[in-house]
């Protein structure tokens, strides 16, 4: 089991910037990625940016070259540094982390509760 909690959304004018972070605990040594995701009303949910335990990151085409995501290792927590905020952008955010078994067959994916993230003028 894998526990995520969320933190750093709110309210930013476009052209802002806001940093989310997402801390993991329970086992996780088993972790093999660890993203984000967002969701917007009537939308279906969306990856974001996503980092693996070695280091490799993927981003969705919207928001490459303005987010950018990162690992700190020794607290167990990946961020997202959002620049260049549009209001697009709004959306509750999710983190994500993948894991996997030792044999690399099987995977599970749990989910924090999520921050608001909301770009207006």
């Amino acid at each position: 089991q894998v526990q995520l909690v969320e933190s750093g959304g709110g309210l930013v004018q476009p052209g802002g910037s806001l940093r989310l972070s997402c801390a993991a605990s329970g086992r996780i040594w088993s972790i093999y990625a660890m993203g984000w995701y967002r969701q917007a009303p009537g939308k279906q949910r969306e990856l974001v940016a996503t980092i693996t335990s070695g280091g490799t990151t993927n981003y969705a085409d919207s928001v490459l070259g303005r987010f950018t995501i990162s690992r700190d290792n020794a607290k167990n927590t990946v961020l997202l540094q959002m620049n260049s905020l549009k209001p697009e952008d709004t959306a509750v955010y999710y983190c994500n982390a993948r894991t996997v078994s030792s044999s690399s067959t099987t995977s599970n994916d749990y989910w924090g509760q999520g921050t608001q993230v909301t770009v207006s003028s």
